[in-house]
């Protein structure tokens, strides 16, 4: 993730400002998949302290859901440590929408 923010991996990007970028997955799981990154390098949810960064997460989650048509209807996924299923050690957040979804999740 950290090449990427920094634009040596290119991506699809959705948004980017001081705080974060958002891009589309290269591995969709739904018809809309997007990950929401921070710029600022944070491993996992339980590490990142900054509040307000926090909040900027949430509410950009929330603009690049209505901006892809999916409103107020997807899922926001965030694996916190291997045994979760995280894999790539920069926090981000997934953003899925366009399908209904099952629960449990598996």
């Amino acid at each position: 993730m950290c090449r990427i923010v920094s634009g040596e991996i290119p991506a699809k990007l959705v948004h980017e400002d001081d705080l974060a970028i958002a891009f589309h997955d290269n591995a969709p799981q739904a018809p809309v998949h997007l990950l929401v990154v921070p710029r600022v390098h944070v491993a996992t949810l339980a590490d990142l302290a900054d509040q307000r960064l926090g909040g900027h997460l949430l509410r950009l989650v929330r603009e690049v859901a209505a901006e892809a048509g999916v409103g107020e209807s997807f899922r926001l996924v965030v694996n916190n440590g291997g045994s979760a299923g995280q894999s790539v050690w920069h926090l981000h957040l997934h953003v899925l929408g366009g399908r209904e979804f099952a629960w449990p999740p598996g």
